[in-house]
């Protein structure tokens, strides 16, 4: 039985905790996972980092460097061959879906896609106060930069995921990935917003509805990623299990993804995903 940890990190991410890619691998084996991915964070483009709004200090906590991703992939694919016996690992990246920089993102892509073999598309940035704004980087960030901007939580949502359903039309060569990553990622401060209305109201549940038809249609994958479940603020799987039965229905393939930035993440909440 194909047991597979979609959605993992490195040590080279620097907002994660330092923990070796081989530790994590080694644990994978022993909770007995057969697939493991690793899909790092890849460097921003300049064009794009000169428009985030947010300080350069956090932007420089987001992705890895350009000075660095050879030596990851070198990394990786050395993980690749050591544990060839003992787990099939996926080597790949998460990529950023950056609205207006899709040019970039294909050059990137046409660059490293050769080496590899899975990925992740993700949003973690939108328009907000003063440039774009970092997603999921604080509650206050968020509010500060994001909800201020677009009013209300459901304005933030609509505009959230008509960002997500971009990227699945969007042209970004060959090599782009085709698992989209934590797709409800603008819920991860949900419970932080107590004054909020931050459930999905009737016209945005059905623009998820398109979305998962879209998703199906184009025979992508979700990313099943766990590690909301242990967020302070957010405390549901991204997406929640509502949409997960809604994408199960319409026979979307679902990847669990534990997003794993340290040794204690990884397998973190498979149980939870094979219960449900």
């Amino acid at each position: 039985m194909k047991k597979w940890d979609g959605h993992t990190h490195t040590e080279f991410c620097p907002h994660g905790t330092g923990d070796t890619v081989e530790a994590m691998i080694e644990k994978a084996i022993g909770l007995g996972f057969t697939d493991y991915s690793i899909t790092e964070h890849p460097p921003m483009p300049a064009v794009f980092e000169a428009v985030i709004a947010n300080p350069m200090e956090d932007i420089a906590t987001a992705a890895i460097r350009w000075d660095q991703l050879d030596a990851y992939f070198e990394r990786a694919h050395a993980m690749k061959r050591k544990y060839k016996n003992q787990i099939r690992i996926h080597v790949g990246l998460e990529v950023d879906f950056l609205p207006g920089f899709e040019q970039d993102t294909r050059a990137l892509l046409r660059e490293y896609g050769s080496q590899m073999d899975d990925g992740v598309l993700s949003l973690h940035f939108m328009p907000g106060i003063d440039g774009w704004r970092f997603i999921d980087f604080s509650a206050e960030d968020f509010e500060a930069g994001i909800l201020k901007h677009y009013g209300s939580f459901e304005a933030v949502q609509k505009e959230y995921y008509g960002f997500i359903r971009e990227s699945l039309l969007a042209d970004l060569g060959p090599a782009k990935p085709t698992r989209l990553g934590h797709i409800s990622l603008c819920q991860k401060f949900q419970r932080f917003f107590a004054d909020e209305d931050t459930g999905l109201k009737k016209a945005t549940r059905q623009q998820v509805s398109e979305l998962l038809k879209d998703i199906k249609a184009r025979k992508y994958q979700l990313d099943w990623n766990t590690a909301g479940l242990y967020k302070e603020f957010c405390g549901e799987t991204y997406p929640p299990l509502e949409v997960v039965n809604e994408a199960r229905g319409l026979g979307v393939e679902l990847v669990y993804g534990s997003d794993a930035h340290s040794l204690a993440d990884v397998g973190r909440g498979y149980d939870y995903y094979t219960k449900n």
